[in-house]
């Protein structure tokens, strides 16, 4: 067998969980600690952007990697990454410097090789050791895979990576696709895997890499807790173990623990990282995995809801990721047509003239029960509750637009149920609405089921509504309901999610009066 490497990438890939922004110690300190383990390469960092931020691990050229590095470890080396999508300038690829980075990984998509060998071409005439990542493999057909070997054997390059982008590549096509890279690589150039973890396969195809017994040299990837994206990445600690067990290598954990341990865990607390369903799903079936973070972050649909859109994503639009493609299949899957007219009717016959309570589950309607409930027992009035069952003050109605609420309270109460079309499994439900008529036609906010109580309230004629627990969102988790069983986290678009259910909330009180009977962030936007 070759030499085998472990190149720590925690600092460039694992920084896809916080932005890059470890701080200007802890990426000190982390490139300090894994000079002690005996890994041989530390990607420190990206090389994208026009501007440096010491608090990041991001550097817009090669001469800003020295304000990190410091004093070099003999054994270790120092690489950058590149990445074809959105490259820097070659002006910002300097002629290689010791005190700085001693290598550039470049990473390309299919549609972007020639543009990749150009550039690798570049910066080895630059001095530096070169490798190539070839982006989602698996997507390559063989004569694909090694029409692009053979073109970069002829730049001798250091190192040329199977890169598993979306965690779905298992044990057999992995070795498959090892087996093709060892056998056309020129045999001086180190064969390295880069693996992502949404199908649970980055450990064993790392065992299976060692297992073929290659004569070259290879090169494993891998982060220190497994941090990254979605599922995370092979586990630095976890693999290093391994090699220090079987393959008689000698590096030394404490160092990686200690990382985890002062710069790593309060970030996972924040910023969770590892298997989940959600990305599961979208590896089952061979999307970009930001589809299915993007999915979760909704928070209202099922196992089912979310496979079933997942398999509406057409094949040209599976490995290209945008917000803007996964929020139209998001809204086709919700809207779900039908034609509500008759339940509509019967819905104005019942609250046409009535005093409607809305009851939304925020935080206040805890705080203000008495208040709430003086409301509710005056005379000729309607309860409504949005979501949740809300026991202790009786509705009459439950309006639900979330099936994964509504799983939660079908079955469980005596008020009629309210819900829109997009939800195709209840159990029992009294009206049905159709969900493109009353969403907001705002991205952000098209699934705020207190905006779609509001706009169906003022569609069927009632003019009056008293609202409770519609606090706003706040950007502190735990902040936002009154039972923690609903806490969803939406720190990252409180801000945006205030403002937009603002504007909607003035716009539907053009035509029916709006009233808040506990605190609410709404109203102080509205007197602005």
């Amino acid at each position: 067998m070759g030499k085998v490497k472990l190149l720590d990438c925690t600092l460039r890939d694992g920084g896809y969980i916080n932005d890059w922004f470890f701080g200007e110690e802890a990426i000190k300190g982390i490139i300090t600690k894994i000079s002690q383990t005996g890994v041989e390469i530390i990607e420190v960092g990206f090389i994208k952007g026009t501007s440096y931020d010491p608090n990041r691990s991001v550097f817009p050229n090669t001469a800003c990697f020295k304000n990190v590095i410091g004093k070099k470890a003999d054994h270790l080396t120092y690489v950058g990454m590149l990445d074809m999508s959105a490259p820097v300038a070659k002006e910002s690829i300097m002629p290689r410097d010791s005190s700085s980075i001693d290598g550039i990984r470049v990473i390309f998509k299919k549609n972007k090789i020639n543009e990749a060998y150009e550039y690798c071409q570049y910066i080895k005439k630059q001095g530096y050791s070169v490798f190539a990542n070839f982006v989602s493999t698996d997507q390559y057909s063989d004569k694909e895979f090694i029409e692009g070997i053979e073109k970069f054997n002829t730049l001798h390059l250091d190192g040329v990576a199977i890169v598993d982008t979306f965690g779905m590549i298992k044990r057999k096509q992995f070795m498959r696709l090892a087996a093709i890279a060892d056998n056309n690589l020129e045999k001086n150039i180190m064969l390295c895997y880069h693996a992502h973890n949404n199908l649970q396969q980055a450990f064993g195809n790392a065992e299976a890499l060692m297992d073929m017994n290659l004569k070259r040299d290879i090169c494993v990837d891998a982060c220190i807790f497994g941090m990254g994206r979605g599922a995370g990445n092979l586990n630095l600690e976890l693999f290093a173990e391994f090699m220090n067990e079987n393959y008689n290598a000698n590096y030394k954990i404490e160092p990686m623990l200690e990382i985890m341990d002062e710069y790593l865990a309060e970030v996972y607390k924040s910023k969770f990282w590892g298997y989940s369903l959600p990305l599961y799903l979208s590896a089952a079936q061979k999307l970009h995995p930001n589809y299915a973070i993007y999915l979760a972050e909704k928070d209202t649909l099922t196992v089912k809801m979310f496979n079933e859109i997942l398999k509406s994503i057409s094949p040209e639009d599976k490995i290209t990721f945008s917000q803007e493609r996964a929020e139209k299949y998001y809204v086709q899957y919700m809207e779900n047509y039908i034609d509500d007219k008759n339940d509509i009717s019967r819905l104005a016959n019942d609250l046409t003239g009535k005093r409607i309570v809305m009851l939304a589950p925020g935080r206040s309607l805890s705080e203000y029960v008495d208040i709430i409930k003086k409301e509710i027992n005056k005379k000729n009035t309607v309860t409504i509750a949005v979501n949740f069952i809300a026991e202790q003050f009786k509705p009459n109605y439950i309006f639900s637009s979330n099936m994964r609420r509504f799983t939660k309270i079908q079955g469980k109460t005596e008020a009629k149920y309210i819900t829109t079309s997009n939800m195709k499994d209840c159990e029992k439900t009294d009206f049905v609405v159709n969900f493109s008529s009353f969403s907001s036609k705002k991205a952000a906010i098209v699934d705020n089921s207190g905006v779609m109580l509001l706009r169906l309230l003022a569609h069927i004629g009632v003019k009056e509504v008293f609202v409770a627990g519609m606090d706003g969102y706040s950007p502190y988790l735990g902040d936002n309901y009154f039972d923690n069983d609903l806490e969803y986290d939406y720190t990252k678009e409180a801000e945006l999610r205030n403002v937009l259910i603002s504007s909607e909330i003035r716009d539907i009180g053009q035509t029916m009066s709006i009233k808040f009977i506990t605190p609410t962030i709404y109203i102080m936007k509205q007197n602005n």
